[in-house]
C-alpha cells in the first residue's frame, strides 16, 4: 500500500510542478522517488517517512539557491525610462501648491510637478526631467 502512496505523492508532485510557472513541489519529486525504492524493497514505514523527508529538505537546499540566482531583479524597465534626463517643455503652468502642470517630452504630454515644493514654472521653459512618480514627471528648470 504505502508504494502506491508514494508513487502518488512523487506523480502529484510532478504534475503540480509542471503546471505552475513557480517552484512549489520540485523538492517533494526526489523526496517520494525515494521512499518509494524504499518501499519496493521492503523497507520500515519510519525509514520511508525519514528517506522522503532527507531527501526532500535536501532538494531544497539544493536547488533554492540555484533559483534564486537565476531569478531576475525585481526592477522592470519601461518605455517611460526613457524620458528620464530628457529635455520637456511646459506646456500648462506648473505649480505644485495648486497640483497642476504638464509638459511635452519627446512627443507626449505628461503630468509634472516641479522639484521645488513652492515653486511655479511658467508656459514655454524648458525642463529638464528627474524622476518617474506614478505617472507624473518631477522636473527640474533647465540650467
Amino acid at each position: 500500500m504505502m508504494t502506491g502512496i508514494w508513487l502518488a505523492v512523487t506523480i502529484v508532485a510532478a504534475i503540480v510542478e509542471a503546471a505552475v510557472p513557480a517552484l512549489v513541489s520540485i523538492w517533494f519529486v526526489p523526496g517520494g522517488l525515494g521512499a518509494l525504492i524504499c518501499a519496493l524493497a521492503g523497507g520500515p514505514e519510519w525509514l520511508q517517512a525519514a528517506l522522503f523527508l532527507v531527501l526532500s529538505a535536501l532538494a531544497l537546499a539544493v536547488t533554492r539557491p540555484l533559483a534564486k540566482r537565476l531569478q531576475k531583479p525585481g526592477l522592470v524597465g519601461t518605455n517611460a525610462d526613457r524620458v528620464l534626463g530628457a529635455t520637456a517643455v511646459v506646456t500648462e503652468t506648473i505649480d505644485n501648491l495648486l497640483s497642476q502642470g504638464r509638459v511635452t517630452v519627446l512627443g507626449n504630454s505628461w503630468a509634472a510637478r516641479s522639484v521645488q515644493p513652492q515653486g511655479t514654472i511658467p508656459v514655454g521653459e524648458k525642463v529638464v526631467v528627474e524622476r518617474i512618480e506614478g505617472v507624473k514627471l518631477i522636473v527640474a528648470p533647465k540650467a
